[in-house]
């Protein structure tokens, strides 16, 4: 009996410590969140005064290079143009350089697609035009044919969904922290671990259905899709966890 008594607290021994593991785990997370959330704001604001620009007059573009909110096109002379590695995979570009002096962000180097039409008719020595918005290099353009470049203001979807993500696992780490205090409360006063709530396929299902949203606002390519997203979100989480809540508080009471 000593012996069964003895095992029984230490096993409630780890469960303590998984649940402050998991408690510390789901704090991590939400701090996380909160970080990528405040970030949530400025992109949408950077996004929504990118698609509200319109060409630069002469007079804006001259008196404000590099801060102006709206599209500026530098006409320049292309210094040199030829086949390059770009990133950390080492993926195929065609890198122009312009001929100096040209203004910011003009003046650095800008990777177009190396099986796009300006690849095969970008040449040293001639002229291009390229579109910038801020410190941002939007496009460019040679005999009609332009080619958008990446980098553009748009990871306001990706911020949302980043948050969404790690709240959503914050919810299920301190779900987690919930059972093991509740395992080591049934081993310190010698009740039966019992599930209250099991984790089978219902939750199974549950969990699937919850993740397509998160999946299609961190993917989605317009704001509005990841708010819908969110929101979906938030409504199948309330419906899930509010239920489950409530039958685990009122069933896990002491005999």
């Amino acid at each position: 009996m000593a012996v069964q008594q003895a095992m029984a607290l230490g096993r409630a021994r780890d469960e303590r410590l998984r649940a402050v593991a998991w408690a510390m785990l789901g704090l991590v997370l939400l701090v996380l969140s909160a970080g990528a959330g405040s970030l949530i704001s400025g992109a949408i604001a950077d996004e929504e005064a990118f698609l509200a620009a319109r060409p630069c007059v002469e007079t804006e573009a001259s008196a404000s290079r590099g801060t102006e909110d709206c599209l500026r096109t530098i006409r320049a002379t292309v210094l040199s143009a030829q086949n390059a590695k770009s990133g950390p995979k080492a993926v195929d570009v065609f890198q122009v350089r312009l001929r100096t002096p040209v203004p910011a962000p003009a003046d650095q180097p800008f990777n177009l697609d190396s099986n796009g039409d300006l690849a095969y008719l970008v040449e040293p020595g001639e002229e291009v035009e390229v579109t910038t918005w801020r410190d941002v290099q939007v496009s460019v353009r040679q005999d009609g044919v332009s080619e958008t470049l990446p980098g553009l203001p748009d990871e306001s979807t990706m911020y949302v969904g980043l948050t969404l993500v790690m709240v959503w696992t914050a919810a299920w780490a301190f779900i987690a922290a919930f059972g093991s205090a509740r395992r080591a409360r049934c081993h310190t006063k010698g009740r039966p671990v019992t599930p209250r709530v099991g984790f089978g396929r219902p939750k199974a299902v549950a969990g699937a259905v919850v993740v397509v949203p998160l999946a299609v606002s961190f993917l989605s390519l317009t704001l509005w899709d990841a708010w819908a997203a969110a929101a979906m979100a938030v409504a199948i989480s309330a419906l899930v966890a509010v239920p489950t809540t409530y039958a685990a508080l009122r069933w896990d009471r002491d005999e």
